[in-house]
Formats: C-alpha cells, sequence, structure tokens
C-alpha cells in the first residue's frame, strides 16, 4: 500500500492506495480540486464540507451522463450489427433464390 497526498482547498488529505494507482490517485484528486475551486469562484468559500458534497453531486452527476452515453452508443453499436447481420441473412437468401432461379432456368431450357 502506498500513500498519496491530495490537496483540495489549499488542505491536504493522505489517502491510502494501492502501489502503482499513485498518479491515478492524484489525477483524480486534482479533478475533485478544480471542481470545488469552480465551485468557490461562483459560490464562495462556503465551508469544506459543503464543497466537497457539491463537487461530489457534481462529479457524479458527470458519470451517470457518461454511463448514459455509453448505453446509448452500446444501443447504437447492437442496432447496427443486428442490421449487418440481417443484412448477411438477407444476401444469403438472395444468394439462394438466384440458384434457384438458375435451376427452374435450366429445367425450363430443357424441356
Amino acid at each position: 500500500m502506498s500513500d498519496v497526498t491530495v490537496t483540495i482547498n489549499r488542505r491536504a488529505y493522505r489517502v491510502a492506495c494501492e502501489d502503482g494507482q499513485e498518479d491515478h490517485l492524484r489525477g483524480l484528486g486534482r479533478l475533485v480540486a478544480e471542481r470545488v475551486d469552480d465551485l468557490i469562484g461562483s459560490m464562495g468559500q462556503i465551508g469544506d464540507q459543503r464543497l466537497l458534497v457539491m463537487a461530489s453531486l457534481l462529479l457524479a452527476d458527470d458519470a451517470q451522463g457518461a454511463r448514459r452515453q455509453l448505453e446509448e452508443a452500446q444501443k447504437e453499436v447492437d442496432t447496427m450489427s443486428a442490421r449487418e447481420t440481417a443484412g448477411d441473412e438477407s444476401a444469403g437468401a438472395i444468394e439462394e433464390l438466384a440458384a434457384r432461379i438458375e435451376e427452374l432456368a435450366g429445367a425450363i431450357e430443357k424441356d
């Protein structure tokens, strides 16, 4: 385990993380700090707890929006995949019909 210090609203917070995750955790800390700084800029110093709650809610809203976009994109991919599969099936059916027409044309020519 490693310890990382993240600074939010000029306060240092020591956080434990798995070895190798230090840079990732620092990056997350910077995201939270940026949100808190934005809130301070628009609302002023309203207290660490309120700022962290507001920042958390904003980040949760971002995550929820990203999940929704991912789900919509996955639905589009699934729809396109289904269309492609249907197109492949249609192509196979057309090939079978063409072969059947050729058989019938050959039978008619023999008569």
